[in-house]
């Protein structure tokens, strides 16, 4: 059995060590304004999160979803990403957004679970970015 809530201060200390693509300063902002939430099994241990913000401040955007190479593959993703889902439809949404590397497989994954193609992003010297969306 897992438990899906959100992050609080006491947690900061896993995410800061395991999120190493933002400052502890914003996982701070963020726990507090309720923008990650955790997977943890029935022994309370943290088996991967969700970090999202608002594209164009009105969107919710999926940033981050990571699990423990131990725990992928198990369903605890897909049951994260419904959960969040659900969160932002109950706040009133009904678009949320996300995006992965093309030379990732968690393309693949986002698509398993509804979420269409919408365009892509080319940076300098990066794999091209995919958008997805998905409406709620």
């Amino acid at each position: 059995m897992i438990n899906i809530q959100y992050a609080d201060s006491s947690e900061i200390q896993y995410i800061i060590d395991n999120d190493k693509h933002v400052s502890k300063e914003l996982i701070e902002i963020k726990i507090k304004s309720n923008e990650i939430l955790l997977v943890k099994d029935s022994e309370n241990k943290i088996l991967g999160w969700l970090r999202f913000n608002y594209f164009w401040d009105n969107t919710p955007f999926m940033n981050m979803l990571y699990f423990d190479e131990a725990y992928r593959g198990k369903g605890f993703g897909k049951a994260l990403v419904k959960f969040w889902e659900v969160e932002m439809k109950a706040k009133g949404y009904e678009l949320v957004m996300t995006s992965t590397q093309s030379n990732e497989l968690a393309q693949h994954f986002y698509r398993k679970l509804g979420y269409k193609d919408a365009g892509s992003l080319l940076l300098e010297n990066e794999p091209l970015e995919i958008i997805f969306t998905k409406s709620i």
